[in-house]
Parts: structure tokens; C-alpha cells; sequence
């Protein structure tokens, strides 16, 4: 684990990284050998940050950030790849099947836990001298300067709460979707709560496909059943609120019942791994992703629909992006804080994001919807997805992240 410096009444950064998530870590990775200082900013302590039970699906590019920052040997052998996907619309007889021939790939995906992902870049920042922890601490206030921003913090330390002022000349918000350095900032958003609410369990199939990555729709809404190491499956099950409820409240034997049917018996009889926890969707973006000496990243720049597993994934490459631009500016001389040089990174990523939040947002209204002749519509795609690669490679390309520009770090 990262080692914690003496406490300080004030510390100098280039770089104060607020949030230590995954994403909020990625940043600081790729940024430990470019000369900048770095200062993390995390809430919680690292012990509680790393145990948050939940598993992501990782795409292409992201793993291919996470070859470029030096983790995947270390992160590949703890999750699981998936090398082929089942698309399906309720009980309709006709799915589609992307396998690797459609992309060319040796892979389509990959499933990891939070707890995998998160210990993989903390232990690559454990004794980098270019990052200093600041945890667990709350961001009280920030004020912006000609120069750069000033950070009052409150720090828990030995013997009680300090108060403690870190200068920098940016400030990075990976603090999520209810960021407060967002809102200290003024920073508007757009966006609205969908109607569905989203159930999350772990399962025990007895019939494993450990190579296949589910996705069935319903009137209700999106089910995502995504294979993880040891024969278990991350199940995302949106329904609207009520429902949802209702299911995290269901007697076990019911619920393992009704999940049974709804993924038409390929995985055998189910088990329950874990708790089943709710949380509500919305779409989400950021009138703006960058002031001069502040920029948002991950979820405190956008959300979007869990459907398809792309918001991890979004946050990942913003931190790779945002590292390039810093990495550049500085090497060329330039003010890192300037609003020219944080542009860059803006209109890199805010495009590509929001094709990414509307697919999202397509994919949810077009299959959680009875209208006949919307149904009518989205079995027409999937018959075209069934009949024509082509179809099949270009819905890859932007599913896996390799869609778009590429970050230095993932080029091969």
C-alpha cells in the first residue's frame, strides 16, 4: 500500500487529484513518471476504498491503458476475459452472437473487481516520491487564482482532524457524480434520472460459460450478466424503481426463480454470491469539463446508462487523455493550468463521450419500450446485426473503445 507522509499544515503539488477511485488512480499513475508532482486527495481510507463490492466490465482500451501504465500482468490473471457476447430481446427467438472473427481480436472484453482494479494501482503508486496521499481527507473549500488553486482540507491524522492547505496549479475532480469540487466550481450540468433503478448481485451459475458476456433486454429494462473468475456471474438487472425495489426485497429462492427465467435457463440452476444492492441511473454531462487550473474527469464530468458497461470505461480514458495533454504541456513548457492547454484535453474527450452517453441512451428507450412499431425497429437491427458483419464490427468497435482516438498509452 501507498506510504502517508508526515501530516504538514500545507503542501505544493502541480497536480491535486481529488477522488482516488479507479479513475482518480489511473490519473495518477500515468502521471508519475512525467515530473509533475502529485498530490491524491481521497475521502475514504484505502482499506474501505478497496473493499467496495462491485465488478466492472472492462473494455478493449482500457485494458489496453492499464498494459500501457505497466498493470496488466498483474491485473489479467485476477478477472475474466470474455471472448464472446450474446445480444437478446426478451423472449424473441433470434439473437445475435459477436464473436472474436467479427473484430479480429484475441478478446472482446474483460470483467473485473473493483477490489482487483483498485489494489493494482495503488500498489504502483506505493513509493513513487512524484505522489504524495492526502487520506482519508475532505476538500473543504477552493479558491482559483492567477496561478493556480489553493485547497483547505480537512485531514483526518493521529490525534484528531487537522486543517491543511495544499497549493496547486490544477485541480483534477475525480471525486464522482455528486462532486463537490464540481460544484465549488459552478460547473453546471444536463442531463435527467431515468425512471429505472438497477439491481446488482454476484450468482453462481451451475452451467458456466466463462467465455460468453450476456445482455438481454426487456420491457423493463436492460440485463447485464457478465462472466468474473470461479464460476460467478455480476449480474445488473434494471427495472423501474419500484420494481427494482421489490426485487432486492424478494425472498431468495423467488428471486433466483424469476433470474432463472429471465436468462432463459443457459446458465442451469442459480445461486446467490452476495447481497443484492439497488442504485439509480441517470445521463449526465457537464456544460463543461474544464476552467482554467480545474478539469473533471470519470463520473464528475458525465454518467450515463450501465447498459453495455461503458461509464468505468469513459472515466478511464479521460484519465489517459488528460495525462497525455499534462504530459505534453509540460515537456513543451507550457502552463499545465491554462485553459488553452486544458482545451485540448475538453475536446478530445466531451465528443467522444457524448456519442457514448447517446448510444446509451438509444440502446435503454428503444428496448425498454412495447411500442409496436419501435419493436418493430430494434428486431429489424438485431436481424441486420445477425445477417451482416459489418454491422456487427462497427457496434464492436464503439462498444470496446476503439471507436475513436486512441491515447499514447494504449498504442501498442
Amino acid at each position: 500500500m501507498a506510504r502517508f507522509p508526515k501530516v504538514q499544515s500545507e503542501y505544493t503539488a502541480d497536480v491535486a487529484i481529488v477522488g482516488a477511485g479507479i479513475v482518480g488512480a489511473t490519473l495518477a499513475c500515468a502521471l508519475k513518471d512525467s515530473g509533475l508532482q502529485v498530490v491524491l486527495i481521497e475521502a475514504q481510507p484505502q482499506e474501505q476504498a478497496i473493499a467496495k463490492r462491485q465488478a466492472y466490465a472492462l473494455s478493449l482500451m482500457s485494458g489496453r491503458i492499464f498494459q500501457g501504465l505497466g498493470l496488466w500482468e498483474t491485473i489479467l490473471p485476477q478477472i475474466n476475459t470474455f471472448k464472446q457476447i450474446r445480444l437478446s430481446d426478451a423472449d424473441y427467438s433470434r439473437f445475435v452472437r459477436f464473436s472474436l472473427e467479427d473484430l479480429g481480436t484475441d478478446a472482446l472484453g474483460y470483467v473485473g473487481e473493483h477490489r482487483v482494479l483498485l489494489s493494482a494501482l495503488y500498489e504502483a503508486l506505493e513509493g513513487c516520491s512524484h505522489v504524495t496521499w492526502l487520506c482519508p481527507a475532505q476538500v473543504e473549500t477552493v479558491d482559483y487564482g492567477e496561478s493556480g488553486a489553493s485547497l483547505q482540507l480537512s485531514l483526518e491524522a493521529p490525534g484528531g482532524s487537522r486543517s491543511v492547505t495544499v497549493q496547486s496549479r490544477l485541480v483534477v475532480a475525480a471525486d464522482g457524480s455528486r462532486s463537490r469540487v464540481r460544484e465549488l466550481a459552478g460547473i453546471k450540468t444536463h442531463g435527467w434520472k431515468y425512471w429505472q433503478s438497477c439491481v446488482a448481485t454476484t450468482i453462481r451459475p451451475e452451467d458456466p460459460h466463462p467465455d460468453t458476456a450476456y445482455e438481454r433486454f426487456w420491457p423493463s429494462g436492460p440485463m447485464g450478466v457478465l462472466p468474473l473468475p470461479g464460476n460467478r456471474y455480476q449480474v445488473v438487472w434494471t427495472a423501474p424503481h419500484a420494481e427494482a425495489k421489490a426485487l432486492q426485497n424478494l425472498e431468495e429462492k423467488a428471486f433466483l426463480a424469476l433470474l432463472e427465467e429471465r436468462t432463459g435457463g443457459l446458465l442451469g440452476r442459480l445461486e446467490l454470491d452476495a447481497p443484492r444492492a439497488v442504485f439509480p441511473v441517470q445521463l449526465m454531462q457537464s456544460d463543461r469539463y474544464v476552467l482554467p487550473h480545474l478539469a473533471l474527469v470519470g463520473d464528475a464530468a458525465h454518467c450515463c446508462h450501465p447498459v453495455g458497461g461503458q461509464g468505468l470505461n469513459m472515466g478511464i480514458r479521460d484519465a489517459a487523455v488528460l495525462a497525455q495533454t499534462l504530459a505534453q504541456a509540460q515537456q513543451q513548457g507550457e502552463e499545465i493550468g491554462a485553459l488553452d492547454v486544458l482545451g485540448r484535453y475538453e475536446r478530445w474527450r466531451k465528443r467522444e463521450n457524448l456519442a457514448i452517453l447517446g448510444f446509451t441512451d438509444f440502446l435503454d428507450r428503444t428496448f425498454s419500450n412495447t411500442f409496436v412499431p419501435v419493436v418493430a425497429i430494434r428486431r429489424s437491427g438485431l436481424w441486420m446485426l445477425h445477417t451482416l458483419q459489418g454491422a456487427r464490427y462497427l457496434a464492436l468497435r464503439l462498444m470496446t473503445g476503439l471507436f475513436g482516438r486512441s491515447p499514447n498509452l494504449a498504442q501498442p
